[in-house]
């Protein structure tokens, strides 16, 4: 039986308030705590996690679970959590990676990164925007140049992330400093048409920000950030009709140009579920958020020279309100029994259950970590569907 490892959290950057990180050098332990942030708006459809992290601005900082601090040199996988880039962290149960990291014999790697307006503010003389996104960048640059201490191959990284981990995924492959990071990516249930902001919006969603503060953003204290973050969140509503639409979003400045040289050659799998925007109010339809934007990503993939897979998760697990609901495929990838426990989009279908489908599809998401193909036989008769195109 394998004997896994965890290790962390470990400081991976440091940052000032509003500033860019600042890759550490060496290995060196962290407080552990998350970014600061509201409540998730997917409490109801998840549940509430179960354990409490410390929350704080010395958030640079990341997990790592492998089966050796060896020379075995393993396909690296690392995971950027979802939350509308405003809650989540790396740290949490939710995202342990034990399961996957034995299983697949991989070492995954959970990273945290600033949310709300500590990561995404985006006003003239403050912040400069997309700071959650540099932090991202800089775990990679961590990762590259220690994950081989841990047992791990920084030439086979494999970046994944779910929702706001996947639209950060995306944006990635829009950085020159990204090329070369990571060979492999999985992005699961992206809402690719919320991955940014017009400069000219989120520059007038920073100045609500201000005036809701009315004080020095740099030396204002942390639940005074989170209320103006709130007030942020209500204008921003009230002007889009968007209920969806996070308050503070990375913002469109990136540099395009890179893209094709950047996913030439890389191998993407992508996805949704079926029944993603159960997990929303509203009326739009998970075809037009999750599955057009995805296929059409798909496609801009394919001709850049990236190799492409995609899947649809069609479980709809007995007794939930929600059926195939956004972040549903989470517990059948990571975190445990415990993390999992009574959460609402599970029903009433025993862990045992969640469990064997879930080996079977870490199986399947393991394997693309290491080859960069895709197997999909171990979840044969299980409610998935995978494919070069998948209908919507």
């Amino acid at each position: 039986m394998t004997t896994l490892v965890r290790t962390g959290p470990i400081r991976y950057a440091t940052a000032a308030r509003f500033g860019l990180p600042v890759t550490v050098s060496r290995q060196t332990s962290s407080s552990g705590e998350i970014s600061p942030q509201p409540p998730s708006r997917l409490d109801r459809v998840m549940g509430p996690p179960r354990d409490r992290l410390p929350q704080g601005e010395d958030c640079l900082n990341l997990t790592i679970s492998t089966p050796g601090l060896d020379t075995g040199r393993r396909p690296v996988l690392v995971w950027l959590h979802g939350g509308g880039f405003s809650s989540g962290g790396g740290l949490l149960e939710w995202y342990d990676g034990g399961a996957l990291a034995a299983e697949g014999d991989l070492v995954v790697v959970g990273v945290n990164y600033r949310l709300g307006a500590l990561g995404y503010l985006y006003l003239d003389g403050v912040s400069p925007g997309n700071l959650g996104l540099a932090d991202q960048l800089g775990a990679l640059r961590w990762v590259r140049a220690n994950i081989e201490a841990y047992g791990g191959d920084p030439d086979n990284v494999t970046v994944a992330g779910q929702s706001a981990g996947g639209i950060s995924i995306r944006l990635l492959m829009d950085l020159p400093e990204a090329r070369g990071l990571f060979r492999r990516a999985i992005l699961q249930s992206a809402p690719l048409g919320l991955a940014t902001r017009p400069p000219e919006h989120a520059a007038r969603l920073g100045r609500v920000f201000a005036d809701a503060l009315g004080t020095d953003p740099h030396t204002a204290g942390l639940t005074e950030i989170l209320a103006a973050h709130k007030e942020t969140a209500l204008t921003n509503l009230r002007l889009t009709g968007d209920a969806m639409e996070p308050a503070f979003l990375p913002v469109d400045t990136l540099d395009k140009e890179s893209f094709a040289g950047n996913v030439r050659d890389l191998d993407v799998l992508y996805g949704w579920n079926a029944d993603d925007m159960t997990a929303f109010s509203g009326v739009v339809g998970t075809d037009e958020i999750y599955a057009e934007p995805l296929a059409a990503f798909g496609d801009r993939l394919r001709s850049a020279g990236a190799g492409v897979w995609s899947y649809r998760l069609d479980w709809r697990p007995e007794g939930s309100e929600f059926g195939a609901t956004h972040c549903l495929e989470l517990p059948l990838l990571l975190g445990t029994q415990r993390a999992w426990q009574d959460s609402p989009m599970l029903g009433k279908v025993p862990w045992s259950e969640v469990d064997a489908f879930g080996a079977a599809l870490r199986t399947v998401w393991a394997t693309f970590a290491r080859t960069g193909t895709l197997d999909p036989a171990p979840v044969a008769g299980h409610p998935i569907r995978f494919g070069p195109t998948v209908d919507g």
